[in-house]
């Protein structure tokens, strides 16, 4: 144990002290989700400052870490990459105050600490739109003020002094707002500020760090659920972020720009880099903004209303998660609160996060009249990672069902996230071997045996029994967009056009997409693809089918029809828009059915029921 000066306190001594106040937040993570009530019920504050100050413990194992004024502004940079939702960022300006007035010190006194953090509580207050009291503002602001009036003592005496006048400023916090009075309890995002000084006080007054939790045993049991707070009527509907980088960003016009757009907003940063938050119907014009001022990076965009629900979930023991190649009717997703990880898609240097900053129908118009054709890429493990420990701070366990690991790397993505969530054996990570539509029935499936109350390893069980039996195949009105995209041969697409071939895809048991075969001529294709598909399925037994399209509404209708003409059992049928996942090689006027074996949830078949 290294006890820290009284007088002075240098980088390697504030990374110390930062170790143990990061690890307290994540200690009480799931109480501060617990009580998180303002500016939105989401449930998410716990989480999102331990992802946003969890991030800077690498940097603090640096061996250079002796000099403060460098230290501080790696601290500032560092969270403005990875600070998320409101507290994260005003954390992440807090500390570019610090930062900007240690400037090229090599230690803090007690005097010029004081004086750090009163900038710090300055730039905070100064990144939102709308500072109220009763956040973490007024408990910032509180230790600024007691700091200042202690100044001349020593870093214990100065520590010992201010932290009671914070816990009282925190305890002020549930009669300042309407949301926190109601629901009897403190601002979660001020408890967070506390519980990181609490740490802090640790270090600096007994050299203790206080110790990494076990994140494993955090919500051990029962699921921890919101008991405070709506789940809708949110006047907006996601919490979206990005990093916008330049060389002289007029903050100001960027923030007065942004502030017509939505409610939430804090702008945190620098001229040359500026973190956005903000919650929004559009996160499409949140990016559109940042790019009038710079490029953009790190965009996301979470669902405020379903992170909500997952927060208020009951009689659920897990959630259910997957990523954006699936393709869900949308009534499927609010009913059974799935959740999704958005991939990108990539139009020369105009990028967009799938079904989030762009609709299915805004794909298509896309694709037809932009001359470059898109990429897409999967989503990046740190995505993964954030949603699944959002979820497991609210869940006993995380089911989480992705596209074919034959077809894309995002399988892999899912699991090393996994791997790194410090809850082990509590994210389960399913290959569905299919794509879109067939993915899709897997996951709504697993989301039908979670609202019914079923277990994760009998669910799981059930899942992977109908993984090799649910099949996609894809009816193609060419291969143009597959050949603009460098699966198919120029050639090949020549060929096909040259014969009128009409083509057919369809997965694979190994999770590979392959042709299916061709039809002579575009003639009565829907009449022609229902065959085809009729001939491979058992007409005697229970299916349940889900038709996608890409901008053919009316094709899709077709299909239907026919196809309960021809299919007697089909017990449930969904239709959804078709997405960028086969929806990219396809192009406009893509038909996709998935067919899989009708069934039901079956709670009561669970051996044994949860304590």
């Amino acid at each position: 144990m290294t006890v820290p000066k009284a007088d002075t306190l240098d980088g390697a001594a504030f990374a110390r002290a930062m170790r143990s106040g990061i690890h307290r937040v994540i200690s009480d993570q799931d109480d501060l989700n617990r009580i998180n009530v303002f500016p939105v019920a989401d449930g998410e504050t716990g989480t999102n400052l331990s992802l946003s100050l969890g991030a800077l413990l690498p940097l603090l194992d640096q061996p250079d870490t002796q000099r403060l004024g460098p230290l501080l502004v790696l601290i500032a940079d560092g969270l403005l990459d990875s600070a998320r939702g409101n507290s994260g960022a005003i954390m992440a300006q807090f500390f570019q105050g610090l930062g900007d007035a240690a400037g090229e010190q090599d230690h803090f006194t007690p005097q010029t600490f004081g004086a750090a953090v009163a900038l710090g509580s300055d730039y905070a207050r100064d990144a939102l739109s709308e500072p109220r009291e009763g956040t973490i503002l007024s408990v910032i602001g509180a230790f600024a003020d007691a700091l200042q009036k202690g100044a001349d003592g020593s870093f214990p005496a100065l520590f010992d002094a201010a932290l009671p006048a914070v816990e009282t400023a925190l305890g002020n916090t549930t009669g300042q707002l309407e949301a926190l009075r109601k629901a009897g309890v403190v601002d979660a995002g001020a408890k967070g500020f506390v519980d990181w000084l609490r740490g802090v006080h640790e270090y600096v007054t007994a050299g203790r760090i206080a110790p990494r939790p076990d994140l494993s045993t955090l919500n051990d049991g029962d699921a921890i659920h919101a008991t405070v707070g709506e789940a809708d009527g949110y006047a907006y509907r996601y919490c979206t972020e990005c990093i916008v980088s330049g060389t002289d960003i007029d903050r100001r016009k960027l923030r007065e720009a942004l502030a017509a757009l939505g409610d939430s907003l804090v702008l945190a940063g620098t001229k040359r880099k500026a973190k956005i938050h903000i919650h929004v119907n559009e996160p499409e014009a949140v990016f559109d903004v940042g790019r009038r001022y710079g490029s953009v990076s790190a965009e996301k965009a979470d669902d405020l209303r379903r992170q909500a629900h997952a927060s208020h979930a009951s009689g659920r023991h897990f959630a259910v998660i997957t990523d954006s190649a699936a393709d869900i009717a949308d009534g499927d997703m609010e009913r059974l609160d799935i959740h999704m990880v958005p991939c990108r898609i990539q139009f020369g240097n105009r990028g967009y996060l799938d079904k989030v900053s762009i609709t299915s129908r805004e794909f298509y118009a896309e694709l037809e009249s932009n001359p470059v054709h898109p990429t897409t890429s999967q989503p990046a493990p740190g995505e993964f990672r954030r949603q699944f420990q959002f979820l497991a701070s609210h869940f006993r366990d995380v089911l989480s069902i992705n596209l074919s690991g034959a077809a894309s790397g995002t399988l892999e993505g899912a699991r090393s996230a996994a791997a790194r969530l410090d809850a082990p054996g509590r994210v389960h990570i399913v290959n569905s071997l299919n794509a879109s539509l067939g993915q899709g029935l897997l996951v709504v499936f697993a989301a039908e045996c979670a609202a019914a109350g079923m277990r994760i390893d009998r669910t799981i069980e059930r899942v992977e029994a109908l993984v090799p039996e649910t099949r996609t195949f894809g009816l193609l009105k060419d291969l143009s967009y597959a050949v603009r995209g460098g699966r198919i041969p120029r050639w090949a697409g020549l060929l096909t056009d040259l014969l009128r071939l009409t083509p057919v895809i369809r997965t694979t048991p190994d999770g590979r997409v392959t042709p299916s075969g061709f039809f002579f001529g575009r003639q009565n294709r829907i009449r022609r693809f229902v065959r085809h598909l009729v001939r491979r399925v058992d007409t005697d037994r229970p299916v349940t089918l889900g038709i996608g399209h890409a901008a053919c509404p009316d094709d899709a209708l077709e299909l239907e029809r026919q196809l309960r003409e021809q299919l007697p059992n089909v017990r449930r049928l969904t239709q959804a828009e078709l997405g960028t996942a086969l929806g990219v090689h396809g192009g406009p006027g893509t038909l996709i059915v998935a067919i899989q074996p009708y069934s039901e949830p079956d709670p009561a078949g669970d051996a044994t029921t949860d304590d």
